[in-house]
Formats: structure tokens, sequence, C-alpha cells
């Protein structure tokens, strides 16, 4: 067994004792939890050490911010902090104006460690228990971050540090809306040359939430309310062990929003800038019939994007107009209709079915029931139709299904926010909704340090 330092690892008796459990282990998997167990005591001896050692380190004073007297040492103060390795105290000096100017008290040592004056949970912790609250429900989070950690705090205490840093990513993404708003650019995103001569594929759907009716109060109906999703992401391509290539999502990032397409556009708009979207060599939107989403698409990205329509969707109107026009015609069912319009749709022959439609609509053996729906699915693909150039789309390698924006919105709203007997306040889901698209986005660390706060540990496999 390695030595420890005396001064860090004293012999006492929880060591002692740690120490018998560890050489009394009778199985590997006892052993190595005993052994982890004495590894996170030693962490937090060392922190402690630490510490108190640069607590000691001589001060240079300042001076007073409101009558410019010289700073005086008033002794050393107490301080504890829970962390990442259990709660860890420490003494370090307090600097104070000797005339008791309000507001002149300095700690010279937290601030170089970037501590606020009343904070009493290390910035580490926080981001672990966000980190898994993004992912699970909040005891869930709660007991599994005891379990990694050792480490035991509230449901509340958990809840708090989201809303705290969801905060202030709703902050920073609403200041980067008003410069966007007013011309100012936000910052492209670093990515690899290889990436970035990639196709730009733009998506975007809606997903409903069930929220509280009452903010803080779960009786009563619940309100079901919209959440719009955007996503943008590089098209490339891998091949399979079958060696058929397939697309594959490169430098993937989201955009979500409580709200309409109106809320989503500024936000869709700032982040397709930071992918470098006037640089894409080609940039591609898709999604479903929603008018709202090709309203959007017009405004924005009209201009220098292909529109895709969903082939899916666009197949529903099929269906629903064969429905419609039912077994008007001898041994041919609606179903049998349906596959040969399919077909034509699939290879660009989108123009064969309008005229076809436009002969039934003239038919006096039409039925009169039917006549609308036929209409209005003919002038739907009509709208659409340079939207629904599927052979073409294909031929370019762009997909013709909207099931990656579908995809995005199953696991990152439903699988998080529509569990059983889920209802949430606005404020609780437009938090939590901001960490989950940092942390999807690569942004999520940068909300609590200017450093990273995971670091490169020890791996056992190497």
């Amino acid at each position: 067994m390695i030595a420890t330092d005396e001064t860090v690892t004293p012999m006492t008796l929880e060591w002692q004792q740690m120490r018998k459990t560890f050489h009394q282990s009778t199985t590997l998997a006892a052993l190595v939890l005993a052994g982890w167990q004495m590894g996170m005591w030693l962490a937090r001896a060392f922190v402690e050490y630490e510490l108190n050692q640069r607590a000691q380190q001589p001060e240079q004073w300042g001076h007073c911010c409101e009558c410019g007297t010289r700073l005086h040492s008033k002794g050393y103060a107490s301080r504890r902090m829970l962390t990442l390795v259990g709660w860890v105290e420490w003494r370090r000096r307090v600097g104070r104006c000797p005339n008791r100017c309000g507001g002149s008290q300095v700690v010279p040592l937290d601030e170089e460690l970037g501590l606020a004056p009343y904070q009493q949970t290390s910035m580490e912790l926080m981001r672990l228990g966000c980190l898994l609250a993004v992912f699970l429900p909040f005891g869930l989070a709660v007991h599994l971050l005891e379990q990694l950690s050792g480490v035991s705090v509230s449901d509340a205490a958990v809840w708090q540090w989201v809303q705290h840093f969801g905060g202030q990513q709703m902050a920073q993404v609403q200041v980067e809306v008003n410069d966007w708003q007013q011309g100012s650019k936000p910052q492209v995103e670093v990515m690899d040359e290889d990436v970035a001569t990639l196709p730009l594929l733009i998506g975007a759907d809606g997903v409903t939430v069930p929220f509280r009716p009452h903010p803080k109060s779960n009786k009563g109906k619940i309100i079901y309310q919209e959440i719009k999703v955007a996503l943008l992401t590089r098209l490339g391509n891998r091949l399979k062990r079958t060696g058929e290539q397939v697309t594959q999502l490169v430098q993937r990032r989201l955009v979500a929003v409580r709200g309409t397409v109106n809320d989503l556009q500024p936000l869709l708009e700032v982040e397709a800038h930071r992918q470098e979207l006037t640089k894409a060599k080609q940039v591609v939107w898709i999604s479903d019939g929603a008018r709202g989403f090709w309203r959007l698409f017009e405004r924005c990205f009209a201009a220098i994007a292909i529109g895709i329509l969903d082939f899916y969707h666009a197949t529903e109107h099929l269906y629903a107009a064969a429905e419609a026009y039912g077994s008007t015609v001898k041994n041919r069912t609606p179903q049998q209709w349906v596959i040969r319009l399919r077909h034509q749709l699939r290879h660009g022959y989108v123009h064969h079915i309008l005229n076809e439609f436009a002969a039934l609509l003239r038919y006096a053996s039409t039925p009169d029931a039917a006549k609308p729906k036929l209409r209005q699915v003919r002038n739907y693909l009509k709208i659409h139709q340079q939207h629904l150039q599927y052979r073409q789309f294909k031929k370019l390698g762009l997909p013709i299904g909207s099931g990656m924006v579908e995809s995005a919105c199953k696991w990152l709203i439903t699988q998080r926010f529509k569990g059983a007997g889920m209802r949430w306040s606005e404020p609780g889901f437009d938090h939590l909704l901001h960490l989950r698209v940092a942390w999807v986005n690569q942004r999520f660390d940068e909300l609590f340090a200017d450093h990273p706060l995971s670091p490169t540990l020890y791996s056992p496999n190497q």
C-alpha cells in the first residue's frame, strides 16, 4: 500500500476503521468499495490540508472602497463547504476597514477560489447535480448522486440548483437574441473543415407537455402547452458492415422553446448563424405540413435552402383522399389506389397526381361528398409541389423524412418532461429545458465555470 503523508492523513480512529474494513473485506466487490471510500476520505483530507496551507500565505491588503483607508486583518474565520468529497472545513484570513465601513469586509482566499459570500455548496457538486437532473427526475437524481459520491442532498436543493443555473442560461440566451435583433452577430462555432463542407439540415417540429393549472398546485385540470423544437445538423455518410451507405448526423445542435413559431424564430436564426448557414455548401429545410413552420421557412431560409415536405406526411394526405373517394372504381380498393399514388409521389410524378385529381373533380361519377377532400388535397400538393421532388432529393443524397426531428422531440422533451404523473410549472420547465439544450449543444459546463469541471479521470482500462 502507498504510504501517505502523516500531515494530510493523520492516524485518526476513522481512518483506522476504514483500513480495518479494507483489510477484512472478503470479496473483490467489498475490497473495491472499501478502497474507494478510503480514496474519498483521502481526497477530502488533501483538499482541507491544501486550503489551510494557502490560508497561511501573507496577504497584501488593499484599501476601503468607501473611505480609502487601508484594510486591516481581522484574523482567521472558519468556512465550511459541501463538496463532491463531502464537507470541507478550513480557516482563512478576513480583512476589514478599521473605520467599520459597510461592505468593506474582504476574504482574498475566497475570491481566489471563486466562492460567493454565502455559498454553501461547491460548483463541481452543483454541476453534477444539475447534470443528473437533466436526465432523471429530481428524486432519482438525488439518489444517484449519493450512490456516486456518497454526498446526500435534498430534492429541493437540486431543484434550486436547476432553477439558478437554468435561469442564468435563459438570461444568456435572451441577451444573444436581443443582440441579434439589434444587428449584432453571435460568435460562430468552431468546427472542423471537413464538417463545415457538409450539407446543413434544418428541421422543426412541435410536441405538447402537461403543465399545472396553477403555478404552485397540482390540483385542477392539466393544461397542455406546445413546445417548438428545431434541429440543425450536418449531413455526413457512413458505411455499414454490409457496405450500405447511410446518412449520419454530424455537429447536431438543438433549439427549443415553450411558445409559438414566432418565439422559435429568433433562437433558430441565432443558432443558424452560429453554424455558418451562409457558408454551408448546401442548406436543407425539412418539416411536416404545419403552416407555421413553412411560414418560418419562407421568412428565413427560402432564399438559400431547399425545402422538403416530409414524405410520410404527404402520403397521409393521399390516404385521406383515397378514403374519401372510396371504392367508386370497380376492381380497385382505396388501398390499391394509394399504393399507386404513393409510388408516383416517391418517384417524382406529382404532376400526374395533380392531373388525376383535377380530372376526378370534373367527372360526374365522382361522389359529391369526396370532392371537397380531393380539392383540398390537390391544393395542398400544388402549394408544396416544389417541396415534393423526392426523386431529385434522393439523387442529391438528402433525406425525405423528418424522422430525425421527431426523434429529437422524443428524447429532448418526451423522455424527460412527459413521465407518468408529471405536471410542470412554467418556470420549472423553462429552466430545465434550457439546461437540457445546453447539454446537447455542448455548452453545459460554461454555465458553471470558465474552466472544465469534468476532468480526465484515471481510467481503470489503461
